[in-house]
């Protein structure tokens, strides 16, 4: 089962914002060098698409997909695949400036696990709930860690 990643504003101000520095940084050059040539045009549009491409490919188009026997985890470039047996425990999180991870929103899950370099991943599916429920029917042993009640007095 295939779960799209959930995209909030701050990342998509994140993002617009990297765009803009880039397009900065790339278009300095140019201007610079008053008259440039073709090649130095060429060479410095593919070097802009190039980073833009992978700025894009990496935020917007992220999955995790639950399969047969483990948990693979798509964000552009950067893939990981998780045994099931391997996972620990599950907690919401907010936190989404340390650690590894592949999602798009602030609104996330850290999923625990015993193997690899990270030990936690952060990820954000679009439907949270299902997810968790799948993960769940997968992985029984997992510790699925309910986020804290907030009381509103």
């Amino acid at each position: 089962m295939k779960f799209r990643s959930k995209v909030d504003r701050f990342f998509i101000s994140v993002i617009s914002i990297s765009l803009l520095l880039i397009s900065i940084v790339y278009l300095i050059p140019l201007i610079l060098i008053g008259r440039p040539s073709i090649l130095n045009i060429i060479v410095v549009v593919s070097l802009y698409a190039f980073s833009a491409g992978i700025i894009i490919w990496t935020g917007f188009f992220q999955h995790y997909e639950l399969c047969e026997d483990y948990l693979y985890i798509k964000g552009g470039p950067f893939r990981s695949r998780i045994f099931y047996g391997d996972l620990t425990r599950v907690r919401a999180t907010r936190d989404i400036s340390t650690g590894y991870r592949i999602l798009s929103s602030r609104d996330a899950l850290e999923i625990y696990y015993r193997t690899g370099l990270w030990g936690s991943v952060k990820i954000s599916p679009r439907e949270k709930e299902l997810f968790l429920s799948e993960l769940d029917k997968r992985c029984s042993h997992l510790f699925i860690q309910s986020p804290p009640r907030i009381n509103s007095k």
